[in-house]
């Protein structure tokens, strides 16, 4: 949820809270994660027949899923982190490339930024706005653009995506609903230029038809997608259908129960 200023009341949802209305089933891949967590577990030789650390084990392995995705989260907000400040660097003096640089480095991660480093000079990125809060107030929704900038002299509208890789060295495929989250951001009609004091001004960046761009950052590769503009106008409005979703599904929330008990019907003559 965002407010329009900090510390202010929550108004509408992120782009990505509506996104994840859509439904997804990820319980294969939650299987597989537990599965090979169990078969790569040093301790399951010495668990054979042996009930309770058996047990043990098949409940460290329930977790493997969520601990992956905890993981990934947490690389992904400092890959995420290097990007922004990267884009500082070039805007202005305040900026704290070196120490989103060694995070990365602490976690032996640093190939990520020496990948997006190539990826920004090859590409010609020009910043403009890094992390740029976006509201619309039309449909009701808000969320952060990761990147504006020019590239060979085109306005684009990015977002990046920390990737793993595919067994032979390539950047895993971006998710297809990132066109969904990029026409959500092209679509704002808003830009916070000061959080603390809730300032905002119109959205300076939807008319001039910019490129949506999806970033896939990996440790091998960076790999750039464009948004396809013929599928924008169907994106757009699936993300207009899941902010319904989201909305009626708080509107039943605050109902109360959708089912009540009932007694049976009076006997006849009484």
């Amino acid at each position: 949820m965002y407010a329009r200023s900090v510390g202010g009341a929550l108004e509408v949802p992120s782009i990505t809270t509506v996104i994840s209305q859509a439904a997804m089933d990820l319980t294969g891949w939650a299987g597989h994660m537990a599965a090979t967590a169990v078969v790569q577990d040093e301790k399951l030789a010495a668990a054979v027949g042996q009930p309770g650390r058996l047990k043990a084990i098949a409940r460290e392995a329930s977790r493997a899923a969520e601990v992956f995705r905890d993981a990934a989260a947490e690389r992904g907000d400092r890959v995420h982190a290097y990007c922004e400040q990267l884009a500082l660097r070039d805007l202005g003096p305040e900026h704290a490339l070196e120490a989103t640089r060694a995070a990365l480095a602490g976690n032996g991660e640093t190939a990520f930024a020496d990948r997006v480093d190539e990826w920004w000079e090859l590409y010609g990125v020009r910043p403009i706005a890094a992390e740029a809060t976006v509201w619309n107030k039309t449909v009701g929704y808000a969320g952060t653009l990761d990147l504006v900038a020019e590239i060979g002299g085109k306005l684009c509208l990015i977002d990046f995506k920390t990737k793993g890789t595919t067994r032979d060295g390539r950047a895993k495929a971006l998710d297809p609903k990132v066109g969904m989250q990029l026409a959500a951001g092209y679509k704002a009609e808003e830009l916070c230029t000061d959080a603390d004091a809730g300032t905002w001004v119109p959205w300076p960046y939807g008319g001039e038809a910019p490129m949506l761009l999806g970033v896939a950052i990996a440790e091998t590769e960076v790999v750039v997608q464009q948004a396809s503009p013929e599928t924008l106008p169907t994106q757009w409005r699936r993300f207009w259908a899941l902010r319904q979703v989201w909305e009626t599904g708080r509107a039943l929330a605050e109902a109360g129960p959708a089912l009540r008990p009932i007694g049976p019907p009076a006997a006849a003559g009484v």
